[in-house]
């Protein structure tokens, strides 16, 4: 996922974010208030990000005892049982909004990429993320999409080359901008070319373009572009790319679809955390399909 210390430095901002110095709500708990709290699922989907999790709580107190019943990639239902917390009752509460919010988006991610893959499943095609990422957030968005069966695609602007629309207007033309990126290049770095015709498409394969990225092409645009290519190039599929036409961009014989809206506009998963009695009657009623007043 990440380096410990760097994801310490993300859990760090958050929290002090949140709780900035100090939480006005918990001061009302009598001093030394131990107690339980559980954790659980309200909908169904994949999880990711529950070791995340257990380090907020311990972060803002390591007193808190956090014992992880689910790991990431399981898929829960409304009332699976995923964490169960011991300790300051201040301090857990203090965390709780925190840890939800790394816990809920990014299960979201892995849940909205699980859809995804399934939708292409026994095609020998790749779903992909893209840099369409919130600050700060993109190595654990792109953790949360290898969780739900995804790849990722590039992480920044450092690791490979993209030559878009406005790198090639800025050059005054394909061939220019990939012949001079390739003197720039080296041997590991690879290169990709985003063609929005199937003259550019040509043109791409003339320049050696190493990955061929076919943006808001259609279906038959796209049929035509993987027939031309005939495997000299690697296919990307990107643009609109929405759940419902998934297996139809797969079945044209591209290589990878890449999908920004996996992270960036994805629905949370959602969970709660209860204390106390309530906890298991809640529970047991998300369970049994009853829902949850205001």
């Amino acid at each position: 996922m990440l380096a410990s210390f760097q994801l310490q430095k993300i859990i760090d901002r958050s929290l002090e974010e949140d709780l900035g110095s100090g939480d006005l709500s918990t001061r009302i708990l009598p001093a030394g208030l131990e107690g339980q709290a559980e954790l659980y699922a309200k909908a169904t989907g994949v999880m990711a990000g529950i070791e995340i999790v257990a380090q907020v709580f311990k972060r803002v107190d390591s007193r808190i005892k956090a014992e992880i019943l689910m790991t990431d990639g399981t898929k829960v239902v409304p009332g699976t049982l995923v964490m169960q917390l011991r300790g300051p009752l201040a301090s857990i509460l203090s965390a709780e909004r925190t840890a939800l919010n790394f816990l809920q988006h990014l299960s979201g991610i892995a849940t909205a990429t699980r859809k995804a893959v399934e939708q292409i499943e026994g095609l020998p095609v790749k779903i992909t993320d893209t840099r369409k990422t919130l600050g700060g957030w993109r190595a654990l968005q792109k953790y949360a999409v290898r969780i739900g069966g995804g790849y990722n695609h590039r992480f920044g602007l450092f690791d490979a080359v993209m030559l878009k629309d406005n790198h090639i207007a800025a050059m005054g033309g394909m061939t220019a901008a990939v012949e001079t990126a390739y003197q720039e290049l080296g041997h590991m770095v690879k290169l990709e070319v985003e063609c929005e015709s199937i003259a550019q498409v040509q043109e791409a394969l003339n320049c050696k373009a190493e990955v061929i990225m076919l943006d808001n092409m259609t279906i038959e645009q796209m049929k035509q572009a993987v027939s031309l290519i005939d495997h000299r190039a690697v296919v990307e599929a990107s643009g609109g790319m929405k759940t419902g036409r998934l297996r139809e961009v797969a079945e044209t014989g591209v290589d990878v679809i890449s999908i920004g809206a996996l992270t960036h506009s994805v629905q949370a998963l959602d969970f709660s955390l209860d204390v106390g009695e309530m906890k298991l009657t809640t529970r047991r009623r998300l369970a049994s399909g009853e829902t949850e007043g205001n």
